[in-house]
């Protein structure tokens, strides 16, 4: 897979998965990650899936509609991903915490609803439930943090609060934010997100 990795300044940290929206790219969110934690390694993944030329991680059949046999493939692509990528640049593969947006949070949100062992945690920003057809494995104590749009026309509230319940549901340590903006990803909510990692 496409990707940067820029190799952090304490290796006891966690490496952060960056995981880009519809369109975007490796290099999109990386201040972003500098900004939640500086010291932190980073492996920030470009989608495999080009939609009119622009980079995806899974296809769709339409807005908010998952092609599900694609995602499953391509979860299963990135969860592979990740452990050779721990291996070729010798980070902890047990200590990875994903941060994605919009279609990069809902593959984020698919490895954990595929995997009990994929992240450590996760930060996902406006993502949607990637498969109310499936059992999730044991997330027992998983932090993860939500945020979510009150004005977002591409992701309903329900969708965010359905998460939140599911993995719940699954043992997971779930925190969900609001701020009142629709589907962009804001400072705010950047902030939010840095506030609650510290606390980790």
């Amino acid at each position: 897979m496409k990707h940067l990795f820029q190799k952090g300044t304490n290796s006891a940290k966690p490496t952060f998965l960056m995981l880009h929206g519809t369109g975007g790219n490796e290099t999109d969110l990386l201040a972003i990650a500098a900004h939640i934690d500086p010291e932190a390694s980073v492996l920030s993944v470009r989608g495999n899936v080009s939609e009119n030329g622009m980079s995806r991680f899974f296809k769709r059949l339409s807005e908010g509609v998952f092609d599900m046999e694609d995602l499953k493939m391509r979860t299963g692509e990135l969860y592979e991903y990740i452990g050779q990528a721990a291996k070729e640049y010798d980070f902890d593969r047990n200590n990875v915490i994903a941060i994605g947006y919009s279609n990069g949070a809902n593959i984020a949100a698919n490895l954990l609803f595929t995997y009990s062992d994929s992240l450590k945690g996760a930060i996902l920003h406006h993502p949607m439930v990637p498969n109310r057809d499936t059992d999730l494995p044991d997330l027992t104590n998983i932090p993860v943090f939500i945020t979510a749009g009150t004005n977002d026309p591409i992701c309903p509230a329900e969708e965010s609060t359905d998460l939140e319940k599911l993995l719940a549901g699954a043992g997971a340590k779930v925190q969900l934010h609001w701020e009142d903006f629709g589907h962009q990803l804001t400072m705010p909510e950047v902030e939010a997100a840095k506030e609650w990692y510290d606390k980790l």
